[in-house]
């Protein structure tokens, strides 16, 4: 049995406006989805998983789980039809939109398939083949998630002219955040339509909000790297404003937002593609981690304690 893993993620600014030239900063989160392949008898491949979720993400994504794999084992150049495999997920992160589920599935699979085969691949190999399993998933991907899953740490990610660059951000010490699960799942695919009719629809609009969002991004990177969380913060919340100004929030993710900065979070928004999935709180101090982590907890809403910005 051959394994491998990758990261979850979690965006703090300019989830989805990446192919627009926006800069976005991404943290990998210290949780991963791992993937066992295993050589079996008959023809094709068969699907063992195991991971916690969010209920019903795993059924809500499975055509689109299945046409990953598939489209994995075809850029892998693995036929399956003479040496069949059983893939078995696992792994410490939870499955639900907005935390890179599926990037973590895509690279752990390639990963674990390149240790099966003894293929060889490097790392930015590794890294293609999660953006090609993403495919499914999103229509045409940014490559934020699975960079993320794949390097680790804490990054800032653009495509200018279609060219894919990422560069780690150091930090002085890392820093909690609390991320709450709104319950909804959203269609990250249907998403990237969304985005575009918003731009057919105000073109100047959209434009000036990309810039917007691009001179926070900026600043963001700048606040992390002299360790100003207050203004990280007050960053976050002003995206989100913008976010939700576009309709790309929804009202669960508004309220516990809200919630969380009540409870003494210095910021908070969504993460993700958006309309459902997760909230990002920051909250540095451990009592300010633990008590919005457990309010939520109280209500049987899912809850992703974790610390970012440590050095890979």
């Amino acid at each position: 049995m051959a394994t491998g893993s990758g990261y979850g993620k979690t965006i703090l600014i300019g989830d989805q406006f990446v192919l627009r030239g926006v800069p976005a900063i991404v943290s990998a989160l210290p949780y991963e989805t791992e993937a066992a392949v295993e050589l079996i008898d008959g023809e094709g491949w068969v699907l063992e998983d195991n991971r916690l979720e969010v209920p019903g993400y795993k059924a809500k994504k499975q055509a689109q789980q299945v046409e990953s794999i598939n489209h994995i084992l075809e850029v892998m150049k693995i036929d399956v039809q003479k040496t069949p495999i059983k893939i078995t997920y696992g792994g410490s992160l939870l499955a639900g939109s907005g935390v890179g589920s599926s990037a973590a599935s895509c690279v752990s699979l390639a990963r674990a398939l390149n240790n099966a085969f003894d293929l060889g691949l490097s790392i930015e190999e590794i890294n293609h083949v999660g953006w090609e399993g993403e495919l499914a998933y999103h229509g045409i991907p940014s490559g934020i998630d699975n960079t993320a899953s794949t390097y680790g740490g804490l990054l800032v990610y653009r495509v200018m002219d279609g060219e894919k660059s990422f560069e780690q951000i150091e930090v002085e010490r890392p820093f909690r955040i609390v991320l709450a699960n709104s319950g909804v799942t959203a269609d990250t695919s249907a998403l990237n339509g969304f985005v575009l009719g918003l731009k057919k629809e105000d073109p100047d609009l959209f434009a000036k909000r990309c810039r917007a969002i691009t001179e926070q991004s900026l600043a963001m990177r700048e606040a992390l790297e002299r360790y100003d969380l207050d203004t990280v913060g007050s960053l976050m919340t002003a995206n989100h404003s913008i976010l939700i100004d576009m309709g790309l929030s929804h009202e669960r993710l508004i309220e516990l937002c809200d919630r969380a900065q009540a409870m003494g979070a210095l910021g908070a928004k969504l993460t993700g593609g958006g309309r459902g999935g997760y909230m990002l709180a920051l909250t540095p101090r451990e009592d300010v981690q633990e008590t919005v982590a457990s309010t939520f907890e109280s209500e049987r809403i899912p809850v992703i304690r974790a610390i970012i910005g440590a050095a890979r």
